[in-house]
């Protein structure tokens, strides 16, 4: 069975361009297109896709507010949601993933590099570059004022819970590595560093590697510099 994909996108033309690009890719079918992000929720409530690649955006509910609505379905918890922007901005960065979503992209990315994105975030990989990683740290750590509920730098409740080997597992899983990066920089085997990811994940109740490294910054394991 293919990849179900949904388009969000309040221009025909991008979503005309998704579809061709996308639809002609073996094992991936996309299964509905949306001009706003109300249409997505009505639609991904509906069709239940793998992936949904989402504009930012859009009139009546943009896509920050429906990336939201879709991750908290229970109904959609297989469901994963890529933000695809024009506007390479932090806040929309920060904002995408604290909303639930899986992965973040530029719409000039290039057309094997997005039927890459796709296959990668379906299967539970978390889309940010390096660069785009550093930048979301930094975005963070300067905004830390705007957090009153707990400055990034501050104690996290989440943190009590977790091993030595967790947390420092946790924060670099927030500067951007991928579990065999993980398992050589800890010189532990890639299995060993798979199941304290998994824990993680049980731990911290999150639905993704996405969401690991939104907490990685939140509660301060992660810092500029």
């Amino acid at each position: 069975m293919g990849i179900r994909v949904l388009l969000v996108d309040d221009q025909t033309l991008v979503r005309a361009g998704f579809r061709a690009l996308l639809g002609s890719e073996p094992g991936i079918e996309v299964v509905g297109e949306a001009v706003d992000g109300a249409e997505a929720v009505t639609l991904a409530a509906s069709l239940v896709p793998d992936v949904v690649l989402m504009d930012i955006r859009m009139p009546r509910v943009d896509g920050l507010a429906a990336t939201s609505r879709i991750t908290r379905d229970p109904r959609l918890a297989s469901t994963k949601v890529v933000v695809l922007t024009t506007f390479e901005l932090d806040e929309y960065v920060f904002g995408a993933l604290r909303a639930g979503a899986s992965g973040f992209l530029l719409k000039d990315i290039e057309p094997q590099a997005l039927i890459e994105a796709v296959r990668l975030v379906h299967d539970g990989q978390a889309l940010l570059a390096p660069q785009v990683t550093r930048r979301l740290i930094e975005a963070f750590v300067a905004s830390g004022a705007d957090e009153p509920a707990e400055p990034a730098t501050g104690p996290d409740s989440r943190l009590e819970g977790l091993t030595p080997r967790e947390r420092e597992i946790l924060a670099l899983v927030g500067r951007g590595m991928s579990n065999h990066e993980i398992a050589a920089h800890l010189v532990l085997s890639p299995l060993t560093a798979k199941t304290h990811v998994s824990r993680l994940f049980l731990k911290l109740g999150v639905r993704d590697r996405a969401q690991l490294v939104v907490a990685a910054y939140e509660t301060g394991l992660v810092g500029a510099g």
